[in-house]
């Protein structure tokens, strides 16, 4: 298979950033675009209940259980250490009908997070060439994406809400991808929540002070909102939801 086209959707938290990936991601599988590898890279991100998806285990979790069983002696014998963690993290991987998924998660211990970021690359390096499309959601510090996780950002999403806070900080991210040089194929901003999706003339005005790029605009939606309070997977609303359709006119203007 051809190398897949890689779409990293990042924003602050509370823009609706993990929602509109989850839907970004339920277009591709409905387009019949897969197979898809969906990579949840943000700690605090909840994208397989967007999904509908249970997930028994992250690379974080696993990561510390591997600590523990060093610690106690109890991996397996006749494994060495490399052998029992390329069990582990292959377990890791969620397999769906359209898309399979790996989940980062949280590691509980002190530390930093790199032994599990090289863990993660390593991971999307081995399975990457097996699919079509490799959609990662980001924390706001586009940590994973700096550190190489994914070989190339063919689309960067930035997502915000209608406020002007949230412009800011997209476009602080927007400067951090310049100066990482990063250089993705094509980089734009998504607005989310708009009242019946128009957008005020002062988040207009702040977005252009900016310079960025604007692709879209997602409207405030009263179901996505309850799915987001009752648990229930947004993902899976219907397809003539106003924010699918949105989506949809988006993800078509660029060819995806």
């Amino acid at each position: 298979m051809a190398t897949p086209h890689t779409i990293a959707v990042a924003g602050k938290g509370g823009v609706g950033k993990t929602t509109t990936c989850g839907m970004l991601i339920d277009y591709l599988c409905k387009k019949n675009r897969g197979p898809v590898l969906v990579v949840d890279a943000d700690a605090n991100s909840n994208l397989n209940e967007v999904l509908g998806v249970e997930v028994e285990t992250s690379l974080g979790q696993i990561r510390e259980e591997m600590a523990q069983a060093e610690l106690k002696g109890t991996i397996p014998a006749g494994m060495t250490k490399a052998e029992y963690a390329e069990f582990k993290f292959n377990s890791a991987l969620v397999e769906e009908d359209d898309f399979d998924m790996l989940v980062m998660g949280r590691t509980q211990g002190k530390g930093c997070y790199c032994y599990v970021n090289g863990v993660l690359k390593a991971q999307v390096d081995k399975y990457a060439n097996n699919y079509s499309y490799i959609v990662m959601d980001n924390e706001a510090g586009l940590e994973h994406v700096a550190r190489g996780t994914l070989p190339h950002v063919d689309t960067m999403l930035l997502i915000s809400d209608c406020s002007r806070r949230g412009v800011q900080a997209v476009a602080r991210i927007a400067e951090m991808i310049d100066e990482m040089e990063l250089k993705p194929g094509k980089m734009g901003l998504i607005i989310n929540r708009a009242p019946n999706g128009i957008l005020d003339e002062g988040i207009k005005a702040e977005i252009d002070k900016h310079g960025l790029e604007l692709l879209g605009v997602l409207p405030q939606d009263d179901e996505v909102y309850r799915c987001d309070c009752n648990g229930e997977p947004s993902a899976k609303l219907d397809q003539n939801n106003p924010v699918k359709v949105a989506l949809r006119g988006i993800m078509q203007d660029l060819g995806l």
